[in-house]
């Protein structure tokens, strides 16, 4: 038999045996649990490293007394982009529930930091092994993150990252480059320059402002002819996000171009097409919903950013699966690329 064939069949017999210690003393190493010497944990190791040996996950799951249970903290309100994270994790849930992982979901007003705090709180390590958020960078949240750690709960970020606190794992794209994105589309769009509006949803929420840092970085250091106003901050709501735009339309005749880089898209489609200058100006919005596609299909939005909500929510379950097995180990995910749509490539 060959060595590579030993190693892949490895079992924490093999491990035991190797190290000369008991299957329990084994499984404490792999699940990070007190009661072993220093010493005997290196032993442990080292044949765990000899062998190439590798948990089984499914195994592991199949072994659990329950379920492995992971609740989605999402924003409520009307951001159709958090809408769509929402049904992603009730379209996979079944087939989730036959892997013995249970989803539930939990919508938290938007940008309130003290109900998602609360939900967190309240988040017990005996019936939830992860909790996946989407949030701003408030200080309270992140002592929230880093409490619930302590009790045993695992906790992830969605969309937006909080490097700040102790979450173990964060699910979403590289927002400063989808802002640099943005910027080089708008840079070809305008090659005489101009000036664009900037909408953001609340630069508390750390993708939003990722992204205007490299709108902004782009747009200073190639495309110095186009002057920025903003940005202007329409809390991802349709109704607030309109009005912005109205005044920004009627306040600047002249103006080229407009990026939000958050949500309120439906908002953002009706000003244009109310104001009479849908079509006239060039637009960059992020993610593909509803009132994008209609955007784009109409021509008031010229590009969209898209983040691919139901290849987040897979990679979330991966990772919130892995950590909760195995939490020795970093979740390896998939990296969420950025989908870049116009009306020509709409699937």
């Amino acid at each position: 038999m060959s060595e590579e064939t030993i190693r892949r069949r490895a079992t924490v017999h093999d491990v035991a045996r190797a190290a000369g210690v008991s299957l329990a003393t084994v499984d404490r190493v792999l699940n990070g649990r007190p009661g072993v010497r220093a010493v005997t944990a290196e032993k442990v190791e080292e044949a765990i490293a000899e062998l190439g040996f590798s948990r089984d996950l499914n195994a592991s799951l199949m072994a659990r007394s329950r379920d492995l249970s992971v609740v989605f903290f999402i924003p409520d309100g009307s951001n159709e982009f958090m809408d769509s994270l929402s049904q992603a994790v009730q379209r996979r849930s079944p087939l989730a529930l036959a892997d013995r992982i249970h989803l539930a979901v939990r919508r938290v007003r938007a940008l309130d930091a003290v109900a998602l705090v609360e939900g967190l709180d309240r988040l017990d390590a005996r019936n939830c092994d992860c909790a996946v958020i989407v949030s701003s960078d408030a200080p309270e949240v992140l002592s929230a993150i880093d409490a619930a750690q302590r009790r045993g709960v695992t906790v992830m970020t969605l969309v937006s990252d909080l490097p700040g606190s102790s979450r173990r794992n964060f699910i979403g794209i590289d927002n400063v480059a989808a802002g640099r994105t943005a910027a080089s589309l708008m840079g070809r769009f305008l090659p005489e320059g101009g000036t664009v509006a900037v909408v953001a949803g609340s630069l508390h929420l750390r993708d939003h402002a990722e992204r205007l840092e490299g709108f902004s970085a782009v747009l200073a250091g190639e495309y110095p002819d186009i002057d920025i106003i903003g940005p202007l901050e329409g809390h991802d709501e349709r109704t607030e996000t309109a009005q912005i735009i109205a005044r920004l339309l009627a306040d600047h005749p002249d103006l080229a171009g407009l990026y939000n880089l958050g949500a309120g898209n439906g908002g953002l489609v009706t000003a244009l097409e109310q104001s009479g200058r849908s079509g006239t100006l060039r637009v960059i919005a992020h993610e593909l919903t509803a009132p994008t596609r209609a955007g784009l299909i109409s021509g008031a939005i010229d590009v969209v950013l898209d983040q691919n909500p139901d290849g987040e929510i897979r990679e979330a379950i991966a990772a919130a699966r892995a950590l909760a097995l195995d939490a020795s180990r970093s979740a390896v995910t998939d990296p969420i690329e950025i989908g870049i749509f116009l009306r020509d490539n709409l699937r």
